[in-house]
C-alpha cells in the first residue's frame, strides 16, 4: 500500500508506480459490468481475424486500472478525485502486464478545502514498453492538520 501522502508531504515531479497482470477474468468481469459484449472483448475466433490478431480489453477497464494508483497513493488523504481523462493508444491484451507510472506535475493550495488541488499525469506500458495509454488526473488531497 502507498503511503497516503498529504497535501504538503506531495512534492512537484515525484512518481509512483503499479502493475498489474490483465488475465481472462478481468475480460470477463469487464464484459459483465460494462453490458460490452462486442466480440473484440469475448469472441477469440472473432478477434483474431481482426487488426489486433485477438481479443482487447475494454478501454474503460484499462482506464480504471489506470487511475487505481491514484487512490491508493492518496488512500487516506483523498478528498475527492475530481477529474480523469484517459487517452488510448494501443490494445491492452490477456497476458499483458501494465505497468502506471504517476507524476505530481503541478499543486495548488485550497485552503477553503482544507486541503489542495494535485495535478497528475501518467504513462501506462505493457511488459514490451509500449504505452498502451496516457492519462492524466486531478485530486484534492487533505492538509497534514485535517488528515
Amino acid at each position: 500500500m502507498f503511503p497516503g501522502k498529504t497535501y504538503e508531504e506531495v512534492k512537484v515531479g515525484e512518481s509512483f508506480s503499479s502493475s498489474l497482470t490483465i488475465t481472462e477474468t478481468h475480460l470477463v468481469l469487464a464484459a459483465g459490468l460494462f453490458g460490452d459484449f462486442n466480440p473484440l472483448h469475448v469472441d477469440e475466433s472473432h478477434a483474431r481475424d481482426s487488426r489486433f490478431g485477438g481479443r482487447i480489453l475494454h478501454g474503460p477497464f484499462t482506464s480504471a486500472l489506470v487511475s487505481a494508483p491514484v487512490g491508493m497513493f492518496f488512500h487516506t488523504t483523498a478528498i475527492a478525485y475530481l477529474e480523469h481523462t484517459c487517452r488510448f493508444k494501443a490494445p491492452v491484451k490477456p497476458g499483458d502486464t501494465l505497468t502506471t507510472t504517476w507524476t505530481v506535475v503541478e499543486k495548488h493550495d485550497k485552503p477553503r478545502q482544507q486541503g489542495g488541488i494535485v495535478l497528475l499525469t501518467c504513462a501506462c506500458r505493457n511488459q514490451e514498453g509500449t504505452v498502451v495509454a496516457e492519462a492524466d488526473g486531478k485530486i484534492l488531497v487533505k492538509s497534514a492538520d485535517t488528515a
